[in-house]
């Protein structure tokens, strides 16, 4: 995805891009509320989730994302950029044995540099969790590797991420019809920056 004028964009997008903050401080209030209930503590793990190879679709996402971006100096966002084209081809190597090991350029240390503006899935995983589909019925999902070790024997507690999906999606619609962008979106993070040094 290659935006011109990226800095006019954002500024031009603030509107939906507060809305879209709004519904991040609830997705992790209710996600803190149930690791709290569970007393589970994300840890760092050796399978950390920054090293899988998640999709994201929905284009607010990636404005946010690089609202973000604009926020750090630029030595900072040149550094990021360039380990974003190192993962990307990483991913596209086939001397890379396992892609879905590669780190998120967007990992130092074992902490985001941009964890204020990370995409939904960044925020939700985890936990276990349900979906409610209206023709598919409900689907729980598992806890991640490090809450297994934690809290496996625990009983499960709700934890319904539709409504937050759901907010997500409407705000998405109003944003796409507002703005005219009819463009796709699946995109990883490395592949969202790395085309961002010039936007």
């Amino acid at each position: 995805m290659d935006f011109k004028n990226h800095r006019e964009h954002t500024l031009k997008y603030e509107p939906y891009l507060d809305r879209l903050s709004a519904i991040f401080r609830k997705m992790d209030e209710r996600y803190d509320e149930t690791a709290g209930k569970y007393g589970f503590v994300c840890t760092g793990c050796m399978e950390s989730c920054c090293k899988t190879r998640f999709y994201h679709h929905t284009l607010i996402e990636y404005f946010y994302l690089k609202r973000g971006l604009e926020s750090l100096n630029s030595k900072d966002r040149m550094i990021i950029h360039s380990k974003a084209l190192e993962v990307k081809s990483q991913w596209e190597s086939p001397a890379t044995p396992d892609p879905s090991g590669v780190m998120c350029p967007l990992n130092e240390a074992g902490r985001c540099r941009l964890y204020a503006h990370r995409p939904m899935i960044c925020r939700l995983h985890g936990i276990p969790h349900e979906l409610n589909h209206p023709t598919k019925g409900r689907a729980i999902g598992p806890g991640c590797h490090e809450f297994v070790i934690q809290c496996g024997e625990k009983s499960y507690i709700p934890f319904d991420r539709t409504p937050l999906y759901q907010e997500l999606a409407d705000l998405e619609k109003s944003f796409r019809q507002e703005t005219g962008l009819g463009v796709k979106m699946k995109m990883t993070i490395a592949e969202m920056l790395a085309g961002s040094q010039n936007e």
